[in-house]
């Protein structure tokens, strides 16, 4: 009986067939890929409406249902995205740095694929095609885990990947899909030492620590979001409504959505009214410290456990502060160091944030949902990391290689 194990030795094996791959090659596999996703489409949203159907009697939360839902418009828009991994440089063989010694020797560190990237992810079909894009342009095979949740729309998508590679000349076998395996098949992904090169998590904060604290093969830490926008003294009024509606609602279930909003005591009663009436508008259930709740009708009276919250719905916590040093206190406190923003029009306060705050992305007077491999410009992403070594932040096609150094001489000997 095939194993997870069977599954990504074969990988391993068809390494070299994507790793030593023309650019050319690959932009193939990738545009074949675009075409094949609307094609396709009827079978991948059959496959979507089994697991929506699943998580809606499994009581999944709305916020993971939004990340879970596929409908043509998010299908084609998988499909553009593939195409602008397309027009992105390929890293592969990019020359970081080179210099001729003394001895005439000369040196060269250039990027090259990881080999095997492992990706552990929740409920996410997106995040199938996005990883295999960029692992694709980086020269890199990819065993995928995206979940029970998820496994019927992951088996339809992680077809179109394989035929799509196949069409290109590329191994199909560099592309591989575990869910099948359940959560035995993530366990083996983490034990996979000498098969995989590094494993990515993307998901909550359980899933993240079981790899951190369980995985034998090197991670890249992925974090989650408890995301904050500081409204400062000076801060406009309708700057902060549009910004903090935009990062709250726009994508509910994503990890740059705000979670806990902190505004200046002086800024309170003119910014407040209509920051409150914006989001109860929309529904947003508001989580008040003391002066909140006193203040506006329909406030859920704030708990410690709500400043340590990721929501992932339509809830934000609320903290009126002194000042910006309180500001950045709680944030020290609470932040999973991902995003962190601030709405100010005072330059000083503005280069004080961004230089006192520890976070992957710092953002000034906009909505904290840029924080996006997309919307960085890098087509996709593999994820948002939070921690400090080889990447932070999106990571796009150079966070998935590693480099080697290249030594040429003419029969030179060490004296």
């Amino acid at each position: 009986m095939t194993t997870a194990t069977d599954k990504i030795r074969l990988a391993k094996a068809a390494a070299n067939s994507i790793g030593l791959a023309s650019t050319h090659v690959k932009n193939d596999a990738l545009r074949k890929i675009a075409q094949l996703l609307p094609e396709r489409a009827e079978r991948i949203l059959a496959g979507n409406a089994l697991d929506m159907e699943r998580a809606a009697a499994d009581g999944m939360s709305v916020g993971l249902q939004d990340r879970l839902r596929l409908d043509l418009g998010r299908i084609q828009a998988l499909a553009d995205a593939v195409l602008e991994v397309v027009e992105l440089p390929d890293p592969v063989g990019d020359v970081i740095r080179g210099r001729q010694l003394p001895n005439g020797l000369k040196l060269q560190q250039v990027r090259v694929p990881f080999g095997v990237v492992g990706v552990i992810y929740e409920a996410r079909p997106n995040v199938t095609v996005d990883i295999a894009a960029l692992a694709i342009k980086s020269g890199n095979a990819a065993i995928l885990r995206g979940g029970t949740a998820a496994e019927n729309s992951n088996r339809e998508l992680v077809a179109v990947i394989r035929d799509a590679m196949a069409s290109a000349g590329i191994d199909p076998e560099v592309v591989q899909s575990v869910d099948e395996f359940g959560r035995p098949g993530a366990q083996e992904m983490m034990q996979a030492v000498g098969l995989i090169d590094v494993l990515i998590p993307r998901g909550g904060h359980s899933l993240i620590q079981t790899v951190l604290n369980e995985s034998r093969v090197p991670v890249i830490e992925t974090g989650e979001g408890i995301v904050h926008i500081f409204i400062d003294e000076t801060a406009r009024t309708d700057w902060a409504v549009d910004i903090i509606v935009n990062a709250k609602i726009q994508k509910i279930g994503a990890c740059n959505a705000v979670e806990t909003l902190l505004v200046h005591e002086k800024a309170y009663d003119r910014v407040m009214p209509a920051v409150v009436a914006a989001l109860q508008a929309e529904k947003v259930t508001l989580h008040g410290d003391e002066r909140t709740a006193e203040q506006f009708d329909n406030v859920v009276p704030a708990t410690e456990q709500d400043w340590a919250s990721e929501y992932l719905a339509m809830d934000l916590a609320i903290r009126s502060v002194a000042n910006l040093d309180e500001a950045l206190a709680h944030i020290s406190k609470y932040s999973t160091k991902h995003t962190e923003a601030i709405i100010t029009e005072d330059y000083t306060n503005a280069e004080r944030f961004i230089n006192e705050i520890d976070a992957a992305a710092v953002i000034v007077n906009a909505s904290t949902r840029f924080t996006d491999g997309g919307e960085f410009g890098f087509g996709a992403e593999v994820g948002i990391s939070t921690q400090k070594l080889h990447a932070r932040g999106p990571m796009g096609l150079p966070e998935l290689t590693s480099t080697k150094w290249i030594v040429r001489g003419t029969g030179h000997v060490r004296p």
